[in-house]
């Protein structure tokens, strides 16, 4: 849509359109994880985001229309390379310890969709657009939350693993 952006609300809302590529990337990543893990716990973690990632997704549909404009098609090539470097990792890693792997990927991705909603945020309310906001915030505090499960989950894995391999 954007050949070149030459307002703030051109760079926020190609930015909107890139969280929405990134947020469907992310719902189609996740269910591949969720086929790949060994423990039914991680399954249920991944499906639980997968729900969320879907409210994500209506949120960021949901602030184009209140801010009268089509989403943008904009690229998100961060989410890509999330998603090579993971699934790269995923075919090196040995099948007992595939779901500490899986983990560390969702802890990656869950730190970039942080930044990019912390910035959103910021700039949606500088346009003056308090619903759209409010949204956004809303998926924010969302993937904080799964950020902080994910990390709990990870880090009793991890100590499972040293404490096997010792």
């Amino acid at each position: 849509m954007f050949e070149k952006l030459d307002t703030p609300e051109e760079v926020f809302s190609f930015k909107l359109g890139a969280a929405l590529k990134m947020e469907n990337k992310v719902l189609e990543m996740l269910g591949e994880l969720q086929e790949q893990t060994n423990r039914d716990e991680i399954r249920q973690l991944l499906a639980k985001h997968a729900g969320e990632t879907r409210e994500h997704i209506a949120n960021i549909e949901r602030s184009f229309e209140l801010l009268g404009e089509e989403p943008d098609d904009s690229p998100c090539p961060a989410i890509e390379g999330i998603e090579k470097e993971g699934k790269a990792t995923l075919k090196k890693i040995d099948d007992s310890i595939v779901d500490a792997g899986i983990l560390a990927s969702v802890i990656e991705t869950e730190h970039h969709e942080i930044g990019v909603y912390e910035v959103l945020v910021t700039n949606a309310e500088a346009r003056g657009a308090p619903e759209v906001a409010a949204l956004l915030r809303k998926n924010l505090e969302q993937e904080q939350r799964t950020l902080d499960t994910v990390r709990t989950a990870a880090e009793r894995i991890a100590h499972q693993g040293y404490a096997v391999a010792v």
